[in-house]
């Protein structure tokens, strides 16, 4: 990368260009026609509610920045048809809750898409290394942080605010042409497009309110029948919280959950005794939490939970893990990015229950290291 181009990249972030009508993302939309490849980044608001509220979207040719407004705009259609226009590469970094916000507001995800700190794992850097350290990695630029706990959605939004959106966005085209050749280089181009892919269809996929008993930390310390009635509060918050958009905490926190799983009062009197219930939220839903839990005591099917591995399970653990740190130091990179523990032990399980082998251990890792994991387990 020329220092002339780095230049402008780094001077376009300060003279972002505000879009706040449809009349500008209009003109915007035409200037971004033609571009092979635009880095994308989003700004959001995420602590009391259910999904991320988007607000602000950047928009980046390495010359220019643009920052699409949502808070404004009337309508986002221009930009669901950049991101989906497939002449046109969209480029972010750490993309998944990108992508899960784009989702819900817009109902599409950027497509193609490159992820650059997937693109950095691959290269052998950390596999959660932000945006600030990669460019400082690539470029030896320094990123101001000081913007990171805004209020995007609040207006107007000041100069400072700008100006770090847009200095996230502005080096992501540069980023992606400095990484592809290294890719290519060691052949994990094809690695890359199928991480990337796999993300993309996660920020598409819903959670089952039936499986979000799962999520509740000391779910498996229950009892079947505790967990039986678990399994249907949970669902009802799940439900409850996404209906009204609040996070999960909100509308009850696991504490209590866990309580009325384990003490499973059958009346208003005996619910009073749950101090981790606001008494508001116990007013108001008492009949609800008493059906709730009648229902799961009267049902008869099972809600599983894993049991816990014995010693020859984690023997094969301990051996599957020891594979994948072998591995990993072969190929230069985190033993995570080929696989995590808890993956590990998504791959046991399926074995031991007789399942398909868990997705991701399809693909590139099939041919780098899935057979020899198998063969632990055999």
């Amino acid at each position: 990368m020329t220092r002339t181009r780095l230049e402008k990249s780094l001077s376009a972030a300060d003279h972002p260009i505000l879009l706040e009508t449809t009349a500008q993302l209009s003109e915007a939309r035409k200037s971004w026609n033609g571009n092979e490849v635009l880095g994308i980044d989003t700004e959001f608001v995420r602590e009391r509610t259910y999904r991320a509220e988007l607000g602000l979207v950047q928009v980046s040719d390495g010359t220019t920045a643009w920052l699409v407004d949502p808070v404004r705009l009337d309508s986002l259609d221009l930009l669901s048809d950049l991101l989906t226009d497939p002449s046109i590469t969209k480029v972010l970094h750490s993309s998944s809750e990108d992508l899960e916000v784009l989702a819900h507001t817009l109902g599409v995800v950027p497509a193609p898409l490159v992820d650059t700190q997937i693109a950095c794992a691959f290269l052998g850097q950390p596999l959660q290394m932000g945006y600030h350290a990669t460019v400082q990695w690539l470029f030896g630029i320094e990123v101001d942080k000081d913007q990171t706990r805004s209020n995007w959605c609040r207006r107007p939004l000041t100069e400072r605010q700008r100006h770090y959106a847009a200095m996230d966005v502005v080096l992501l085209p540069e980023m992606l042409s400095t990484l592809m050749p290294r890719l290519e280089e060691k052949g994990r181009a094809a690695w890359l497009a199928e991480e990337v892919e796999r993300a993309r269809s996660n920020a598409l996929r819903e959670v089952e309110p039936e499986q979000a008993y799962l999520r509740v930390s000391g779910a498996g310390r229950l009892d079947g029948e505790a967990r039986r009635v678990l399994r249907n509060l949970a669902a009802w918050r799940e439900r409850a919280a996404k209906e009204r958009n609040i996070a999960r905490g909100f509308v009850l926190p696991d504490s209590a959950l866990l309580e009325l799983a384990k003490l499973r009062p059958r009346n208003r009197g005996a619910l009073q005794a749950i101090d981790s219930i606001h008494p508001k939220v116990r007013q108001r839903h008492a009949d609800t939490f008493i059906e709730l839990i009648d229902s799961g005591m009267a049902e008869t099917q099972p809600a599983p939970f894993p049991e816990p591995l014995n010693n020859a399970q984690r023997r094969q653990m301990n051996d599957m893990r020891e594979i994948v740190r072998k591995k990993a130091t072969d190929l230069e990179i985190e033993p995570a990015l080929i696989a995590s523990r808890r993956e590990l032990e998504n791959l046991l399980r399926s074995v031991i229950e007789g399942k398909e082998i868990p997705e991701r251990f399809d693909g590139w890792r099939r041919g780098v290291i899935t057979d020899e994991l198998l063969s632990v387990l055999d």
